[in-house]
């Protein structure tokens, strides 16, 4: 199995997915006799889902490796790994009795085989969602795969600084100030030319480590343009936060209404400046 399939595992496991689901429904519904185009649209479906079933969970073991050594990801590595492999035991099973139902034809025999298929189906979707479900706990709480699927090394630069960044309001907002300022103060080393970053660290100097004068200074070290209306807000709103802890209320309030009157119709703006009339 080439190596690169690992990193085509999203998309295959999507597509399983979503067919598997379709097939299964119009299996259900050409039971019913209505609409006729279901069954054979159904056989169709799950005859490639079961065979995609197949190729999503190699996609999957050839994935596996790097993600199963992240410190604490090995157990939910392995309970993913397992329930692919059932909904892909399932539904390969599922795509043989569709083809031995489309080899007796139209009889009773074949019309037996079709309503154990879509048991077997139904059966297999509760199988697939909680595959679906376990690689939903693998990716967003454990961060499996996250930076590491290209095996592009800027990919995993930005898995640090997210982590960076959302481990920082984690302690922020439990009042760590000094643990949050530490983290941002790594993010803004590692891009220290990031006008966004560096306006992170502004931010943090101000909440994190209560010191205005170190905000302003990094404030005047970044370089915004006038007419940019997503960082000049920023930039100037954070300097009169600092003017204004710093006890220099008036001179905030002159910052902020000359920002209101570059951008009037930026309601943040106009609030912060009513705060401090």
């Amino acid at each position: 199995m080439p190596p690169s399939l690992a990193a085509f595992h999203p998309q295959v496991v999507h597509f399983v997915v979503g067919i598997l689901i379709v097939g299964v429904l119009f299996r259900v519904v050409a039971l019913t006799g209505r609409m006729k185009w279901t069954g054979p649209a159904a056989t169709t479906l799950l005859v490639i889902g079961g065979c995609a079933a197949w190729v999503a969970a190699k996609s999957g073991t050839a994935a596996h490796g790097p993600v199963e050594r992240i410190p604490g990801a090995r157990e939910a590595v392995q309970a993913h790994e397992e329930w692919g492999e059932r909904t892909r035991n399932v539904f390969v099973g599922v795509a043989a009795l569709e083809l031995v139902a489309l080899a007796l034809g139209t009889g009773g025999a074949a019309r037996t085989v079709r309503a154990v298929s879509a048991l077997a189906g139904l059966a297999g979707v509760a199988v697939l969602y909680e595959a679906a479900e376990h690689g939903g706990d693998l990716v967003y709480a454990y961060a499996g795969g996250v930076g590491i699927r290209s095996g592009n090394p800027e990919d995993v630069s930005r898995l640090l600084t997210a982590g960076l960044y959302n481990e920082a309001q984690v302690q922020r907002k439990a009042g760590k100030g000094e643990d949050a300022n530490r983290l941002i103060q790594m993010l803004a080393e590692r891009n220290p030319t990031d006008v966004t970053t560096r306006l992170m660290w502004a931010e943090s100097l101000l909440l994190d480590r209560k010191d205005p004068a170190a905000t302003l200074a990094t404030l005047d070290s970044v370089t915004v343009r006038p007419d940019d209306a997503r960082l000049r807000p920023r930039h100037d709103m954070l300097a009169a936060d600092a003017l204004r802890q710093a006890g220099r209320t008036d001179s905030a309030r002159v910052v902020l209404q000359a920002l209101a009157t570059q951008f009037p119709a930026n309601p943040r703006i106009k609030a912060k400046l009513d705060s401090i009339k």
